[in-house]
C-alpha cells in the first residue's frame, strides 16, 4: 500500500473539510490503518468497520442476509450494502467498502482468488466495481488498499 496515496487523500479531505469511513472485509483493517497512519487523521477519518464474517456484515452494517445468500459475500451487491451501511451509520461525507478473496484459498472458477469488490459513496452517489488482483495474499491486500485510496481521491 502506498503511503503517498494515503497522504494525498488525507490532504484532499482536510482541504475540503470532509470525513471518510470505511467498511473492510478482506483487507482486515489495513485500509483504516493506512488512513490513520498520517498525522492529523482525526480531522478526516471518522471510523472503520472490520466486518470479516457474514454475521458482522449483517449486524454492524445492515447487509441483508438474503443478499449474501443470493450473491455471495464477495459481490458488488454486498459491497453496495456495506458502503451504504458505513455511510449512514457514520454520517461521513465519503465512504468505501471492500470485500474480496485475498487467498491463497477460498477462490472458485466463478470468483478466483484476487477478486475484490468495492463500494464508494460520495455526494449522494453510490457506485460499485469489481477488480481482479494477483500475487500473494499480502499483494492482493496491498493492491486493494492502493486502488481504494486512488479511487477515493479521484472522487474528490
Amino acid at each position: 500500500m502506498s503511503y503517498r496515496d494515503a497522504k494525498h487523500l488525507s490532504e484532499l479531505l482536510v482541504s475540503k473539510g470532509l470525513t471518510v469511513s470505511v467498511a473492510e472485509s478482506c483487507t482486515g483493517g489495513a485500509l483504516s490503518s493506512s488512513l490513520t497512519s498520517i498525522a492529523g487523521a482525526s480531522s478526516y477519518f471518522d471510523c472503520g468497520y472490520i466486518t470479516y464474517s457474514n454475521q458482522s456484515k449483517v449486524q454492524m452494517l445492515g447487509v441483508s442476509p438474503e443478499t449474501i445468500e443470493t450473491y455471495g459475500a464477495v459481490s458488488e451487491k454486498v459491497a453496495y450494502e456495506m458502503v451504504i451501511g458505513a455511510g449512514e451509520r457514520s454520517q461521513s461525507n465519503l465512504a468505501v467498502s471492500i470485500t474480496g478473496i485475498a487467498g491463497p484459498s477460498g477462490g472458485s472458477s466463478e470468483k478466483p482468488v484476487g477478486t475484490v469488490c468495492f463500494g464508494f459513496f460520495f455526494d449522494g452517489e453510490t457506485t460499485t466495481t469489481t477488480q481482479f488482483f494477483s500475487g500473494a495474499r499480502s499483494d492482493i491486500v496491498s493492491q486493494s488498499i492502493s486502488y481504494a485510496l486512488v479511487q477515493l481521491a479521484l472522487k474528490l
